[in-house]
């Protein structure tokens, strides 16, 4: 899912399903090293959880909003609060360490 300024509130904040937010940008590679993870990640699972990324650069009112000083980060979502933050890119075992803790706690 792609995420905004101005659709991250509906999307992110006021979802009902745990949300896995990155934050990137394009001129990042171990960003776009991060796609097929999540990609899996999603699968796994599969209506459980949401997974969207905001571009920074695109997006710099929501970053500024979260303090991301660089990318990758991963933020999780849950019932419009922060429940886990990471920064860097993570490996798929860190991945479902993160949104574990939501769906399995």
């Amino acid at each position: 899912m792609r995420l905004t300024d101005t659709n991250f509130r509906t999307e992110v904040l006021d979802s009902r399903e745990p949300v896995l937010v990155e934050f990137w940008a394009s001129w990042c590679l171990p960003c776009k090293a991060m796609d097929p993870l999540l990609d899996r990640i999603e699968k796994k699972y599969d209506k459980r959880i949401k997974i969207g990324k905001l571009n920074v650069d695109q997006n710099p009112r929501t970053a500024a909003e979260y303090e991301i000083k660089g990318v990758p980060v991963f933020i999780l979502f849950n019932s419009g609060r922060v429940v886990e933050r990471r920064v860097a890119a993570q490996s798929d075992r860190q991945l479902r360490e993160i949104v574990d803790t939501v769906l399995n706690p």
